[in-house]
């Protein structure tokens, strides 16, 4: 039969003789990569003859490269030497620029991962002093109800920051001013901020939580549940010498966004502090 077809393959037998899937094929038909040498007009049978062997070899070997379907067909529409060397070449610099996205998704897998393992092991309603670095920071000021719901200043943040919505989860904070916190009023929220990474890729106004000692304390709840711990967080500082030197940080570890289990909601409380 083979000499009848003068050494024509059906799209199996090539299929079988490269080790490729026979839809690959069709596709590879179908963009105009390889097209089979003839194709029965009654039955629509493909087949394939030895001279295209050498072009479904480059084609694999492109293809193991990760070279998209369009810059091999580039190739082929000017094969030659100086025409390949400067496709690899365009190909090694997108697989570079691939390695560094996935060097920052995966620093930024092993941030959270750790982040939601610390706070997972929190020791809750425990006060603590802490040293804390200056974190960069992107702020949204105006006032915020205890009662309003945050999704939609967030969503304000997020467009006046220009990034993105996935940057958000897990670090968002809200602050309470210095001078209402003195006078005992948790009711609202003079700020809404965004902690920054570095792979987030930010270009706006940089801000910061300054360096300095912080008193913190971690429980179970909301922003909603924060009052009774500033109460306590306040009387620490008296019996300890302290005085609140700023805002304060309001920080949800984890809420709605990583579990539906509110019993599981765990709420990071911080006052920047000195001695007196």
């Amino acid at each position: 039969m083979k000499s009848d077809r003068q050494e024509l393959f059906t799209i199996g037998e090539i299929a079988k003789l490269f080790d490729i899937n026979i839809r690959t094929l069709r596709y590879y038909d179908g963009a105009g990569l390889l097209k089979p040498e003839r194709t029965d007009e009654t039955t629509g049978y493909r087949y394939y003859s030895t001279k295209q062997f050498e072009r479904l070899n480059a084609i694999k070997y492109l293809r193991a490269l990760d070279m998209p379907i369009e810059r091999i067909l580039r190739f082929f529409e000017n094969k030659d030497t100086d025409t390949l060397m400067a496709l690899l070449k365009e190909q090694q610099e997108e697989t570079r620029l691939q390695q560094e996205r996935l060097e920052q998704i995966s620093r930024k897998l092993q941030r959270r991962i750790s982040q939601l393992s610390d706070a997972l092991e929190s020791r809750l309603e425990e006060i603590q002093v802490k040293h804390l670095p200056r974190r960069p920071v992107a702020f949204l000021r105006r006032d915020i109800s205890l009662e309003e719901d945050l999704e939609y200043p967030i969503r304000e943040l997020e467009r006046s920051s220009e990034l993105k919505a996935a940057m958000f989860l897990g670090k968002v904070g809200v602050s309470i001013p210095r001078e209402r916190i003195l006078r005992r009023q948790f009711t609202g929220f003079s700020q809404i901020f965004v902690l920054l990474e570095q792979e987030d890729g930010y270009h706006g106004k940089e801000e910061y939580l300054e360096e300095s000692d912080w008193i913190t304390v971690r429980y179970s709840g909301t922003h909603k549940n924060a009052g009774h711990y500033y109460e306590r967080m306040l009387d620490f500082m008296e019996n300890q010498g302290l005085k609140c030197r700023g805002d304060s940080v309001e920080i949800t570890l984890i809420d709605s966004g990583f579990t539906n289990d509110t019993d599981k909601y765990i709420t990071e409380l911080q006052l920047p502090v000195k001695e007196m």
